[in-house]
C-alpha cells in the first residue's frame, strides 16, 4: 500500500462515522482508529528475513479540528439545569452502534417514562458484527434517551438518564 492510498483512506475515515479501519495486504497491516485527538496508525508488520521488502511509514497529517469527532459533546448533555439531582446514567460499555429495538419491525426496548428493573435489557450495541444486549444496573424510571437510534457511540458515553427508584 503506498502513501497516496493511505492518505486517501485517512480522508475517507475522517469524513465518515467509522471509528476503526483495519487493512491487511499480505504481511502489511494498517490500523486506523478515531476517538482521540488524532488518528493512530499501527506500524506495518514485516515478515522474518524471507520477506526483504520493508514498507516505510509516513507521518500522518493531523485532521482539522472541524472534522475531528467530539466524544465529549454527549457527556455535556447530563449537566443541563433541568436535570433532577437524583439521576444516574446507563453508559455504553463499548464502542459501537446503538439500537433501541431488537429488530426494525419490533417496538423499542424502553421509552421515556418507562419503569425499568435491574438487569432489564434497555438497548443493543453492535460492535464488530456482534449484537450486545445492554442491561440496566439500577431500577428506575427512564427520564431521557440521550442517543438516537443507529447512532455510533463511544465507550462510557451516557445512553439513558435514569431516576432511581427509592
Amino acid at each position: 500500500m503506498d502513501i497516496k492510498s493511505i492518505l486517501e483512506l485517512l480522508r475517507f475515515v475522517s469524513r465518515s462515522d467509522l471509528t476503526e479501519v483495519i487493512v491487511e495486504e499480505g504481511e502489511f497491516r494498517l490500523t486506523i482508529r478515531r476517538g482521540g485527538a488524532t488518528p493512530a496508525i499501527a506500524a506495518p508488520v514485516i515478515a522474518p528475513p524471507t520477506a526483504p521488502v520493508a514498507m516505510p511509514v509516513a507521518p500522518v497529517p493531523s485532521l482539522p479540528a472541524a472534522e475531528s469527532p467530539a466524544p465529549t459533546a454527549p457527556a455535556a448533555k447530563p449537566e443541563t439545569p433541568a436535570t433532577p439531582a437524583k439521576t444516574t446514567y446507563i453508559r455504553s460499555p463499548m464502542v459501537g452502534t446503538f439500537y433501541r429495538r431488537p429488530s426494525p419491525e419490533k417496538p423499542p426496548f424502553v421509552q421515556v417514562g418507562d419503569i425499568i428493573q435491574k438487569g432489564q435489557v434497555v438497548c443493543i450495541i453492535e460492535a464488530m458484527k456482534l449484537f450486545n444486549e445492554i442491561q440496566s444496573e439500577v431500577a428506575g424510571k427512564i427520564v431521557r434517551i440521550l442517543v438516537e437510534d443507529a447512532q455510533a457511540v463511544e465507550y462510557d458515553q451516557p445512553l439513558f438518564e435514569i431516576e432511581p427508584l427509592e
